[in-house]
């Protein structure tokens, strides 16, 4: 290449560089002061170099007048822990049964090292992030999850024992409200406390949904490993209504782990989200196309 031909190349690159920001900074101005929550979870945590681009992600979007806030899962690594110390757990419905000896182990994984691991990319990556869990400052606190069971032959309904398994009944903003008006960026772990002080695992989509809707974020974005929501061919919906996806999981064609992650996004919408994303977290700046773009990058319920 000549110095010529590389002169050009690298105008035309500074070209597409002015032009993509050009086209953002509507986008970016819309969400200017806003709140958007991250729910950070699957297998996106587990690769080094998606994790880092994930923290630059989140520290451009808090540079640019944003207010992220972080919730984070952690199922594979308590899975992980969990062998590693020889202790077996079993799932119903895809929760994780949780005795006292295993909320010990989710609390560990969950508020220690998952937490300061992203906090850790997102300080490395220039932001200044902290880490908090559902019991600082009481930020969720739960009751005992409830679920039953219907016997198909003898039609006996009985109640479900998960253990320590919550869902929030409160979620106290304030602290949430106090740090993002600072240049810190919050990191949840999704723990919450009971009214005897007792810890609660909690499924980390819940928690983002509760949480979103007290803080009143502008957007909720789910990042999971799927492309967002698919159609009867497979494609991937750029955009759901609430009665469409009603209808969807009456008919099946939402199913299987889909069915609980949608309805969490619409219970979101109930407490007051302006729209919830799901969308696929191993996508390269899948953060940064869904806010900053006019297509986006998953499936918007609204």
């Amino acid at each position: 290449m000549t110095k010529s031909t590389s002169g050009e190349a690298l105008h035309r690159d500074w070209h597409q560089a002015a032009q993509t920001l050009s086209e953002a900074l509507p986008y970016i101005l819309r969400y200017a002061g806003k709140t958007v929550l991250i729910k950070y979870g699957g297998h996106a945590m587990g690769e080094d170099h998606i994790a880092q681009r994930f923290a630059r992600d989140i520290v451009l979007i808090k540079q640019v007048g944003v207010k992220p806030i972080v919730v984070h899962g952690g199922g594979p690594q308590i899975g992980q822990m969990l062998d590693r110390l020889g202790i077996k757990s079993s799932f119903i419905d895809g929760l994780r049964v949780t005795d006292s000896k295993t909320v010990e182990v989710v609390e560990m994984v969950l508020a220690g090292s998952i937490n300061k691991q992203i906090v850790s990319a997102i300080n490395n990556a220039g932001g200044k992030a902290i880490g908090l869990s559902g019991k600082d400052a009481n930020l969720i606190q739960a009751r005992k999850l409830q679920r039953t069971t219907r016997d198909p032959e003898s039609n006996i309904e009985r109640v479900l024992d998960l253990g320590f398994v919550g869902e929030p009944t409160a979620i106290n903003p304030d602290v949430l409200h106090t740090i993002s008006a600072s240049d810190l960026i919050p990191v949840v772990a999704p723990i919450g406390i009971g009214a005897a002080g007792e810890t609660y695992n909690i499924n980390a989509d819940t928690a983002a949904g509760a949480i979103a809707g007290a803080v009143g974020a502008m957007r909720l974005l789910m990042l999971t490993d799927v492309a967002g929501v698919l159609d009867e061919n497979g494609k991937v919906i750029p955009h759901l209504s609430r009665d469409r996806a009603l209808a969807m999981i009456k008919s099946g064609a939402i199913a299987g782990g889909m069915i609980p992650k949608v309805e969490t996004c619409l219970e979101a919408l109930d407490a007051g989200v302006g729209g919830v994303v799901i969308l696929d977290g191993r996508v390269e700046h899948a953060v940064l196309l869904e806010l900053f773009t006019e297509h986006g990058a998953g499936t918007l319920i609204s």
